[in-house]
């Protein structure tokens, strides 16, 4: 795993087990990870808390459309069984997320 959409492949594989220790290791220490509709989370243990609260509280599925890169970017285009659709933009790093930017 090294190439950024290698690593958002992984990461929506994780996603959709709900397994925030795991998810949280394919971030870099001092990741951003920031919803926009939200403030930003900064750092690899804010964002394991992040998304452990998320998981405790709904079941999410993240189904692929797209997987684009680009240099050291990857760029998800998503959709949910119910139909909500989104994207995420996220700088991989040597084989980490450095920032994930999710609308």
């Amino acid at each position: 795993m090294g190439l950024p959409s290698e690593v958002v492949r992984t990461w929506v594989e994780t996603f959709n087990r709900a397994d925030a220790d795991a998810l949280a290791e394919l971030y870099t220490e001092t990741a951003i990870h920031h919803q926009v509709a939200e403030p930003p989370v900064v750092g690899r243990d804010a964002i394991r808390t992040w998304f452990a609260t998320r998981f405790a509280t709904a079941t999410t599925v993240c189904i692929v459309e797209n997987l684009f890169e680009d240099g050291d970017w990857a760029i998800l285009e998503w959709k949910d069984p119910q139909g909500l659709r989104g994207s995420g933009f996220f700088h991989v790093i040597s084989g980490r997320i450095e920032l994930q930017r999710g609308y």
